[in-house]
């Protein structure tokens, strides 16, 4: 499950989970503060509002007081890497890059075979191919980056470094579509420099026309430039000359330029204009709508376990929690140790529902689950070998059974047995973790491993939260 925030509410949400996930290294949030904005927002009406609304309800309500105490979150939440005066800026200045640059050479004559405009026209064709490749995620350097940026960099705290890394994470589709509309408008306006310059030039210049070649004749001459320029001639009604007039254009050792390059120039300004200016400025409206839809439809993970428990507190609801054993049901010390964790993973008021173990070779007959259930643990022995045939197929029924849609899928593994077995090979602990939490990852659920003897309930959130990641 997911939904949609606003740009503004989900920084403010993201800010207010660096916090409260940040555990002893966040004494500027506590567990009392915390239950104090889940009452606030949930007696200021946040249960009747969608679940995007409900928690930017909470988060704004929640910063009123955290602001103050931690100077620098509203200084972050400020903090922004675009503005829409950037627009204008770039295009200013690429226009007047556009004009500096002489587009047809150094000279007063122009070589119809090389006007280095050809390079400008076709460095952008380049681009246009580029943007019909499928592009892969984007490099962690930059991730890394957007993240440093926006935490202040690495001296930050804790909780403004993670928010920082959260914000990158999100973010980085908007901050694409923006860098986008800002490329797309620095080429167009550098492109109409270039036309601009061209005409300006040819105002107080007086450019000829002509070519020369080794290798080619007139004819070949004529018959490329109308191939190239045929774009521009329709839309201008310049035509190219004919075989008698390319071979007039002839240069050579001793003969110089004579012919007036003003059909030319309009002919390569409207190159520019068909290719770059108009393809440019249509691709930079296209990037400005998305990143404007997109500013308004950043996902947030609801499925995360710290939204899924705050969801419920804020609609005064407990976690309904079935654990399924496979192949031997857990001693009561196990069962205790682990309600004890769950509790402090989901929230007070858990409801925990122990199902009959389910015998291997009977993975296809798995209890079902009552309506309601929000995470289905499939507990194991983390000795056992994960195996397509026994735990596989268990946790395709867990999937396909319509009972529990909604509900997380989590595959625990009991270590306490595999702990004393291995006390002295630490390495064999990580290998079979490795092995396991693979293997959950291959049928789509998460993985945690745990010692039922002596389970971590101060980190439990935080554990819950990673291990249901997708």
């Amino acid at each position: 499950m997911s939904a949609t925030f606003h740009e503004d509410a989900a920084r403010r949400v993201l800010m207010l989970q660096a916090f409260e996930t940040a555990g002893s290294d966040s004494p500027l949030w506590t567990p009392e503060d915390r239950a104090w904005a889940t009452r606030l927002a949930r007696d200021s009406g946040a249960t009747a509002a969608a679940p995007a609304q409900a928690l930017d309800q909470r988060a704004r309500h929640a910063l009123e007081r955290l602001g103050p105490r931690e100077a620098a979150v509203p200084r972050r939440l400020g903090l922004r890497m675009w503005h829409t005066a950037w627009v204008p800026f770039v295009l200013g200045l690429a226009f007047v890059a556009g004009i500096a640059v002489d587009a047809i050479g150094g000279t007063q004559r122009i070589n119809l075979l090389a006007p280095p405009v050809w390079a400008v026209i076709v460095w952008n064709l380049v681009v246009y191919l580029g943007l019909l490749v499928p592009r892969p995620e984007a490099p962690r350097g930059l991730r890394a980056l957007l993240a440093r940026r926006l935490s202040g960099g690495s001296g930050g705290s804790v909780p403004l470094r993670a928010y920082g890394v959260a914000w990158a994470q999100v973010s980085l589709p908007l901050a694409a579509s923006r860098a986008a509309v800002l490329l797309h408008v620095a080429a167009a306006a550098l492109a109409l420099g270039l036309v601009a310059g061209l005409y300006a030039r040819g105002l107080v210049l007086d450019y000829r026309a002509g070519w020369e070649s080794t290798f080619l004749d007139p004819a070949a001459v004529r018959a490329g430039l109308a191939a190239l320029l045929w774009p521009a001639t329709a839309a201008t009604g310049l035509a190219v000359p004919d075989v008698a007039g390319i071979e007039a254009l002839r240069l050579g050792p001793g003969v110089a330029a004579t012919a007036g390059a003003a059909d030319w120039i309009h002919l390569y300004a409207a190159m520019l204009g068909l290719f770059v200016i108009a393809p440019r400025v249509v691709l930079a409206l296209v990037a400005s709508s998305r990143a404007a839809w997109r500013a308004r439809h950043l996902s947030l993970p609801l499925q995360d376990a710290y939204f899924q428990r705050l969801l419920r507190e804020l609609q005064d609801a407990t976690a309904q929690v079935q654990v399924l054993p496979h192949g031997a049901a857990p001693s009561p010390q196990a069962t205790l140790a682990l309600r004890e964790w769950l509790a402090a993973a989901c929230g007070d008021g858990l409801q925990l529902r122990l199902a009959a173990p389910t015998a291997y070779g009977q993975e296809d007959s798995a209890a079902l689950a009552e309506p309601g259930t929000t995470l289905r643990v499939l507990l194991v022995d983390l000795g056992s070998t994960p195996e397509d045939d026994t735990q596989g197929r268990l946790l395709a029924t867990l999937k396909a059974q319509r009972e529990a849609p909604g509900a997380a899928l989590l595959v625990l593994a009991d270590e306490t047995a595999f702990r004393r077995r291995f006390a002295q090979l630490p390495e064999r602990l990580a290998e079979r973790r490795a092995a396991w939490q693979a293997f959950a990852a291959k049928h789509g659920a998460g993985f945690l491993g745990l010692d039922l003897d002596h389970p971590d309930t101060a980190q439990a959130e935080a554990r819950l939260r990673a291990a249901l990641q997708p």
